[in-house]
Order: structure tokens, then sequence, then C-alpha cells
């Protein structure tokens, strides 16, 4: 007799909250894989994910679910109450994040209910402000690891720190960026289309434009780059994404007269960092980030912090640089600009690095094998 698929006759549930890139793009390149090893997949959500990123398409039933972005009482406990219809039947949760995650762990609570395994993904560290929502913020962390059965971290940072909390099980699993579509238009055609002269240099930066991703530093550096005696011209920096910080930067970029164009959210990313000279990734914080991912297999050089997961992500192939360090981030991208050597350098180490990684279709039957390893075999019922 045949043996049966991994989760033959399982039926998984995938929770995220509201999302405008990473983890939606990750739940949906999961989903393929899920369904192949025989699992049944419902994916709820904020509505608006739907349409970003098109769940149903990838063959998951998606069930819309109001998870907000912050913390919201009354939003919150309907959105338990929609959660807990959603998971009818649900033999394993598996919660992104950590808004998901809390609202995930609350719906599980049914007194007599069947015990159901809650795994949860920690994407994204809180960001450090030392006030009085911040320690709240940590206190719900701690709650919503301690009731998961295993802690998935994207990073080993946020790995220790769920350890810290009180994690029962906790596994460093990187998220994959899928590969992006080929490029199509050459990079003299972008250019263009920018408005860029001929031998002016392009940096690139790609992302949600929230304070996590350090754009405030970014326009530092790019106000010190005028004064920089190795620029000929200053390069055009080009920011593709959108989010609650882009009235603010436009209003700096324009009382500054910056040298910054924001793009908004992009399609053509692949199309972008063809044309880049270098990509630029200023956050304060990121555990395994897709532009990185993107940009090392683009070939495109890459100047970023040491910060969270990107050390251990990106090797030797990128240029590194303290977080919040406005000089050293200007010093960086005016180096490889000013360095055809060293650009080309970063490149190869780049390509090198990212062939390291495993492609997404791995990642996602590792995942495989953690749901198989909390659930059972198929037909076994004792998680």
């Amino acid at each position: 007799m045949a043996e049966r698929s991994p989760l033959h006759g399982r039926r998984i549930v995938e929770v995220l909250a509201t999302s405008a890139g990473g983890v939606g793009t990750h739940v949906r390149s999961i989903l393929p894989v899920l369904r192949d090893a025989g699992a049944t997949v419902r994916v709820s959500g904020a509505p608006a994910t739907e349409e970003l990123f098109g769940f149903s398409s990838a063959g998951a039933d998606f069930q819309p679910v109001g998870i907000s972005a912050g913390l919201a009482p009354f939003a919150d406990a309907n959105a338990v109450l929609q959660l807990r219809r959603a998971l009818t039947g649900a033999d394993l949760v598996h919660a992104h994040g950590l808004r998901a995650g809390l609202v995930a762990a609350a719906a599980l609570r049914v007194p007599g209910g069947r015990k159901r395994p809650l795994v949860l993904t920690l994407h994204n560290a809180l960001l450090e402000d030392g006030g009085r929502l911040h320690r709240l913020l940590q206190a719900v962390e701690r709650l919503t690891i301690r009731g998961a059965d295993l802690v998935l971290a994207v990073s080993s940072d946020l790995a220790a720190n769920a350890r810290r909390a009180g994690a029962r099980d906790v596994r460093v699993t990187p998220a994959v960026a899928p590969p992006l579509p080929p490029a199509r238009r050459d990079r003299a055609e972008v250019r263009r289309e920018l408005g860029l002269s001929d031998g002016r240099p392009l940096v690139v930066a790609i992302g949600r434009l929230h304070p996590q991703k350090g754009y405030d530093v970014l326009l530092d550096a790019v106000a010190g780059w005028a004064a920089d005696p190795r620029l000929a011209t200053p390069p055009l920096v080009a920011i593709a994404g959108d989010g609650p910080l882009r009235d603010q930067l436009a209003g700096r970029i324009g009382a500054e007269r910056l040298p910054v164009e924001l793009l908004g959210r992009r399609d053509d990313v692949a199309d972008l960092l063809a044309a880049a000279d270098v990509c630029v990734l200023p956050s304060r914080w990121e555990g395994t980030p897709f532009t990185a991912q993107e940009a090392l297999r683009a070939g495109t050089p890459l100047v970023s912090t040491r910060a969270g997961g990107l050390p251990e992500l990106v090797g030797g192939g990128a240029a590194l640089v303290p977080v919040g360090d406005a000089g050293a981030l200007s010093d960086a991208v005016v180096g490889v600009l000013t360095d055809p050597v060293r650009a080309a350098d970063l490149a190869a180490r780049g390509r090198v690095r990212a062939a390291e990684w495993p492609d997404e279709a791995t990642a996602a039957r590792r995942l495989v094998a953690v749901y198989r390893e909390l659930l059972g075999a198929p037909g076994d019922d004792r998680p």
C-alpha cells in the first residue's frame, strides 16, 4: 500500500495580522508545499491581505479576521471570536507574528475543547522605546510566546529572546524570500524613467515606510553626500515602498531639497535592483529581510546596518555599518559608488552567499516536517 502524504487529511490554519510585505509573502509561499503534503489549508487574516497576496489563488481557503497591527482591545475581542469560528475543524494553528499569536492563543482557549498545537513564528522584534506601551507589549509578547507549543524564530536574536521569555521549544527557521520575477526592462530604460543623466549613480532602498526601516537615518546620510569630495554628482536615492511615514518623509525631502524619490509600492523590484549601483538597508532591526536576499541574489552591492539577524543572513556578502550611524552609512555607500573593484567584489560575494541559502520549497518542506512532528502520522489524533 502506498504511503500517505505526511499531512494527509490534516487541516491547517495559517493566521496573520495586517501585512504589506514579507510576512504575507512568506505565508503565500508555503501554501503549495502544504497542499502537496496532503493538507487542507485555510488562511485567516485581515481582509486586505487577501487582496495583496492572493492566498485563495494559491489554493487556500481564505477566512477574513480583523487582526490589527496594534493593540485595540475591542477589535481584538472581535478578532478572537471571528478566528474561533475560522478554527472549526482545524488540527493545527500556525500564527505569524506577535499580534496573530496573541489572538490565536486566545481563540484556542475553549473550556473542554480539543487540544490543538499552536505554532508561533516570530518575524519581528519589539523596537525599544522605554515607555509604558513598550513594557505592555513585552508582557503581551511573553504571554503569547508561553502559550505556543513551538516557537519558530527567523533569526537567532529572536530565538534567544523567546527562550528568555519562557518558550517551551524554540527553533531558528529563517524566512526565505521567493525568487523575484525576471526584470521586464533593462538598466538604461529604468534609469531614463527615473530621469537619471548618464553617469549619475542610483541608490535604491526597498521596504515599508515605517520607523523600523531607519529611513530618517538614510536621509541624514543623503544630506551629507552633497559635501563629499569623492562624488562628482550626488546619487539619486529611490525608495520603493509605502507606509505611515510617507508624508513625513516627503515633507523633509521637499524642505531640504534632498535628491530622493518616494516611488510608492512597486511590483518591479527586479528592474530597480538591476538598474541600481547600490542597494541600501538602513533598518533599526531586521530578521531575514527579503530586500537583502533579493539584492544579493541579483548581484546588487548591498550596504546594510548590522541589525538583528542581518549579519548571520548576509555573512561577508554585504557592507555592514552600525545601526543609526548616518556617517558610517554615508561613508560605506560612497565607498562602493566610487570604487568599482569594491562594488564588483561585494556583488560577487553576495551571489556566493545567496547560493548557500535554502530555496523556498526546501524551507516549506522543513515546515511540513515540523507539522508532522507535532501532529503525528496521518490518522493519529494524538498531537
